[in-house]
């Protein structure tokens, strides 16, 4: 299996490219989307320029595409097929590896993509049970911040704090009770990956976390740099 993940800088993407990696995937090329609009339908939006850190963090700093689309509902999607048309066309692919869980406005537009260059996709994600998925997140050595909230039932104080087994319990009793998905499937929530048992190095990283409105914050990122694994150098203000 030649893969090609779609990375974010998220938990997600992160976590299935972990499992490829782990099934014996060999890691042809990873691509960074940057939507040029923060209400991307398909996209991650903040911060995504540290995934290309994280890649360089995995040892993969040679294979990264960095794919730029407009962030426009539909259009965004004909983008992103027409650049990795191109990029198996250079690193020969046949599987797409995504991060989705329960999308399924995600994932059909991934299979249409997928049939439409002839590969395959490797979506180890796919319909979990996504309150014992985050758990396993934390379980299995993923370290990660929240870097946006956009629901009720949130605190803020929880964005940029590590999130450990007992801040995965909070925020699943949290979802019970305001009726948010645990995982932030929905969009509820964004986060960063800085460290993960496939990485040769930390991501750290200093940030601003703003209140944008009621319910709506952002961790914004002024700096990141690869740093020695098992060192705290996550600063938030």
């Amino acid at each position: 299996m030649k893969v090609c993940a779609l990375l974010s800088g998220g938990k997600d993407s992160n976590y299935a490219l972990y499992k490829a990696i782990r099934e014996g995937a060999e890691v042809s090329c990873i691509v960074v989307v940057h939507p040029t609009r923060e209400d991307s339908w398909m996209f991650h939006s903040i911060n995504t320029s540290i995934a290309g850190l994280q890649a360089e963090a995995m040892g993969f700093k040679d294979r990264v595409y960095n794919v730029i689309v407009s962030g426009v509902k539909e259009k965004e999607v004909e983008e992103l097929e027409a650049a990795l048309a191109e990029i198996k066309r250079i690193s020969g692919y046949d599987t797409l590896v995504t991060g989705t869980i329960a999308s399924r406005y995600q994932m059909d537009r991934i299979k249409r993509i997928a049939s439409k260059l002839g590969v395959n996709i490797y979506a180890p994600l796919w319909s979990l049970n996504q309150e014992e998925y985050v758990k396993t997140l934390v379980r299995e050595g993923f370290k990660f911040v929240i870097t946006s909230i956009t629901t009720m039932g949130l605190p803020p104080r929880l964005l940029g704090k590590p999130i450990g087994s007992e801040e995965v319990e909070e925020i699943i009793k949290l979802s019970r009770t305001h009726g948010f998905n645990p995982a932030f499937e929905g969009g509820e929530a964004e986060t960063l990956v800085y460290e993960a048992p496939h990485y040769k190095w930390t991501i750290c990283f200093e940030g601003e976390s703003i209140k944008i409105r009621e319910y709506e914050y952002k961790l914004l990122v002024k700096k990141a740099w690869l740093g020695n694994k098992n060192v705290n150098c996550v600063k938030v203000h």
